[in-house]
């Protein structure tokens, strides 16, 4: 269906892609992953025609319809919510308007090419466009007043769920997203991996989120060393057999004979746990017919995020009383009682961002509390990685001086222990020598966790701290958090993060706080803690 040949690129003397040949077909969906700066996002813009290649072309099935998730958050501001979502089908949507405008000026000389264009309308199902746009509207959360609104007179979360809308509608026949869960919340974003797991046509999608991934894609199509490669089967099933290939890779004495085998017995496994939908029994099928010889070591490099503490925190952790926060005349949360125990890792949930911010904000003595008061327990020590890490990068500092800021003995001063630190965040070389006013999103996370590392407190407490990270960096920082000894409070959109570090879900509401022993699925798939939710904000501050 949709085919790309001898495709090359290359900016100056950086090659990019080299002769890349690949075909996308009906009824799959592809996860493009490669490491940051590998060409995923350039990629997508040459399949979508909106960036050219150095050699190669791009080949679309003739009749067949591509629609591409609108990166431009501002180009339809002038426009109203469900016009611009019709717009997804030009061609639909250029007959409406060649229909209207002919009923404006209508005479006797137009009538009889109103009814052609009537007829074309009717074959593309044009009748039905308004309810089917108000339809994806509505399940994307954007309510029935708001549909007849300018897209420019939303906020800017509202108006990703209306480009997202404007991508699938008219169900196209190839679908190109990038970041699609960006800035959409829990029920969304489930929504969005039910409604893509069950699509008929070709999907292409780039996504940070590993759960997404795992629950849509029936194909991972891997950047790596200028080609792209299809491999059958989700991101997870992707990762560990790239991780399985490595070391059977570093077993050079182990029998051929003992390595198939146990390839054969990980895919067996897989094929036994596929995710739910209907594409589950292709993609079991696929699976189970790979071949061994298939599965092969990524050139990935993964940081090495290990959080070691200090000392062992006692019985008391945190005991907060009556807590109450607002911002700009907003109540974000209110009579926040919590005793936080031992062992404790607490995914920190709201619907509004602002809540959760300000609640590490006061933990940390940043920020006053409307009320309320709250105490660390005389044996712990923390560690706070912020949503906005701006403040720690005001500076000409080299990496190596930077990270040495933190450093509490003569030992951790010297060049080589910080250059190891760095060392392991990826920081090798020249590079610890930047200065971190010229960082990118990704490299400031990284230096705060290896300042983190470097601190070994036995709490840690983290504001969103997936955003700017690479599929690598995630990886490895959820597995570290996995294996941790101490506390830890967390607030993530990625799913995967919070299910599977989290045992204690949290929410902060206006009305009150909900507190619940379990995990991130238990807790958002529970119908009385639902209906509880829908108590809890729907009181009116």
């Amino acid at each position: 269906m949709l085919s790309v040949n001898n495709l090359s690129v290359q900016f100056g003397k950086r090659v990019l892609f080299d002769e890349v040949n690949v075909t996308f077909t009906q009824g799959n969906c592809y996860g493009i992953i490669g490491a940051n700066g590998a060409g995923k996002s350039t990629f997508l813009k040459i399949l979508s025609g909106k960036q050219d290649p150095t050699s190669g072309h791009v080949h679309l099935e003739p009749g067949k319809r591509m629609s591409v998730l609108e990166q431009d958050h501002y180009a339809y501001d002038d426009f109203p919510v469900l016009e611009t979502v019709i717009m997804g089908n030009k061609t639909l949507y250029s007959i409406k308007k060649e229909i209207d405008a002919l009923y404006a000026d209508y005479s006797d000389e137009n009538a009889e090419k109103i009814g052609e264009l009537q007829v074309q309308f009717e074959e593309m199902d044009g009748w039905n466009a308004d309810s089917e746009a108000a339809a994806l509207l509505s399940n994307l959360g954007i309510k029935e007043d708001l549909h007849y609104t300018n897209v420019g007179d939303l906020d800017s979360k509202q108006k990703v769920r209306v480009l997202l809308a404007q991508a699938l509608f008219g169900n196209p026949d190839v679908l190109i997203m990038d970041e699609p869960t960006n800035d959409l919340d829990y029920e969304t974003i489930t929504w969005l991996e039910n409604f893509l797991a069950n699509y008929d046509n070709t999907v292409i999608v780039v996504s940070h989120d590993r759960h997404f991934l795992d629950a849509v894609c029936t194909h991972i199509s891997d950047i790596d060393f200028g080609k792209i490669n299809h491999f059958s089967g989700n991101y997870t099933f992707w990762y560990e057999s790239s991780q399985l290939a490595a070391r059977q890779r570093a077993q050079q004495n182990k029998k051929a004979e003992e390595k198939k085998k146990e390839l054969q017995e990980f895919i067996a496994r897989f094929s036994a746990n596929v995710a739910k939908s209907k594409q589950a029994t292709a993609r079991k099928k696929m699976i189970e017919k790979l071949n061994v010889e298939e599965i092969r070591p990524s050139s990935r490099r993964y940081p090495a995020i290990i959080f070691e503490r200090e000392r062992e925190a006692g019985d008391q952790i945190l005991n907060v009383e009556g807590l109450t926060a607002s911002v700009d005349g907003d109540l974000l949360f209110k009579d926040v009682d919590i005793n936080l125990n031992k062992g404790d890792k607490v995914v920190v949930f709201s619907k509004d961002s602002r809540a959760t911010t300000a609640f590490y904000q006061i933990l940390n003595g940043k920020q006053e509390a409307d009320a309320g008061k709250y105490s660390w327990g005389v044996t712990t020590t923390q560690s706070y990685l912020p949503v906005d890490n701006s403040e720690f990068f005001e500076n000409d500092l080299t990496l190596v001086d930077w990270l040495r800021q933190w450093a509490t003995t003569e030992e951790e001063r010297e060049e080589v222990y910080v250059r190891g630190f760095l060392g392991k965040m990826i920081f090798s070389g020249e590079e610890a020598l930047k200065t971190s006013r010229v960082l990118s999103g990704g490299e400031k996370v990284r230096c705060m966790l290896s300042r983190m590392m470097m601190l070994r407190a036995n709490v840690l407490m983290l504001d969103e701290p997936t955003n700017h990270l690479d599929l690598e960096s995630i990886t490895a920082f959820n597995n570290s958090l996995k294996n941790f000894k101490g506390t830890v409070l967390l607030t993530t959109h990625d799913h995967e993060f919070a299910q599977t570090v989290g045992n204690r879900v949290i929410e902060l509401t206006p009305s009150g706080v909900i507190d619940r022993y379990a995990t991130f699925d238990e807790y958002m798939n529970d119908a009385k803690i639902k209906e509880l939710r829908e108590k809890m904000y729907s009181v009116t501050v």
